[in-house]
């Protein structure tokens, strides 16, 4: 009987609330797990559960087969690859000591910048998975969140058992370095406008005196119900509004979209006026609250 093949080590890099629940899969899969963040609590806590902390990405690319980036924005993607300690500093310094072949891309960006990235690591040899996710860090913990996935095919097949513990649900949206990023842009924009839709509908039911708690379940039981809706307003209604996705991120990637939208000259009105909510949530300062906090951008609430 031949031996198990090895389980190839994992980098990641961001370990917010997204690239933690991913990280603590995939160990818990039996994945050797690297991490690294700008921040030290959760680097300190991926320690205590047994991942290895890297100092740089650098570091990282001498000792991941795959290095998965959870990043904010393209901004820190650039300092990932290219910044002074950065993962193409190791192929030009140490190229004899590379491991890392393959990054896949997880954050909601432009899809410009993935493009300008994935032709960046092609430079250098590197392989790029256009592979923004989806679902919230509970699905990202138990390996069911969504991916949309955009490489050519000999690179997906490659990473096809590691992408299957990471996501139940994987679209492959091309071969195009690029488009994994603009399905995850249409997808949060229509995101956005139901969530900010799904609170105003609420906040109307709190202003006429209903029971919120009883038109929570009746929303969600009936035709004006979604899942954003579902998850985000059953926070409302217990008051918590600790980050699982903090408003700023969702007001950026909304952002994004309508951008994209106008670039090829498309309305988006809805989409619009939900940016218009998620900015003014940030204006009042509530940016690191959960982005169910655009409710409380309407009086009383």
């Amino acid at each position: 009987m031949n031996p198990p093949i090895p389980l190839p080590s994992v980098g990641i890099i961001g370990i917010g609330a997204m690239g933690m629940a991913i990280a603590r899969n995939l160990h818990e899969r039996r994945y050797p797990v690297l991490v690294r963040d700008v921040r030290s609590a959760p680097e300190d806590e991926a320690s205590a559960l047994g991942m290895t902390v890297c100092a740089t990405p650098h570091d990282m690319a001498g000792l991941a087969d795959v290095i998965i980036v959870v990043v904010v924005n393209a901004e820190q993607i650039d300092d990932v690859l290219s910044g002074i300690d950065g993962v193409l500093a190791a192929v030009k310094t140490n190229p004899e000591q590379l491991r890392t072949s393959t990054l896949v891309l997880c954050s909601t960006i432009a899809p410009q910048d993935t493009a300008r990235f994935a032709a960046r690591l092609a430079e250098h040899g590197l392989a790029c998975i256009d592979a923004p996710i989806s679902g919230g860090p509970a699905r990202a913990r138990a390996g069911s969140m969504s991916m949309m996935l955009a490489a050519p095919g000999q690179i997906l097949d490659r990473w096809s058992a590691l992408l299957s513990d990471m996501a139940a649900r994987r679209f492959v949206i091309s071969a195009v370095a690029g488009d994994g990023a603009k399905a995850k842009l249409v997808n949060n924009m229509l995101a956005g406008a139901n969530l900010v839709a799904g609170a105003e509908a609420l906040a109307l039911a709190a202003k006429l005196g209903l029971d919120t708690r009883l038109m929570f379940e009746l929303i969600c039981a009936s035709s004006g119900g979604s899942w954003i809706f579902a998850d985000r307003m059953a926070r409302v209604l217990d008051d918590d509004y600790q980050p699982r996705a903090a408003a700023h991120i969702l007001t950026k990637d909304v952002g994004l979209a309508t951008a994209l939208a106008r670039s090829v000259e498309h309305a988006t009105p809805l989409a619009d006026a939900a940016l218009a909510r998620f900015k003014a949530t940030i204006e009042q300062g509530w940016a690191e609250l959960d982005d169910a906090a655009v409710i409380k951008t309407w009086p009383g609430l």
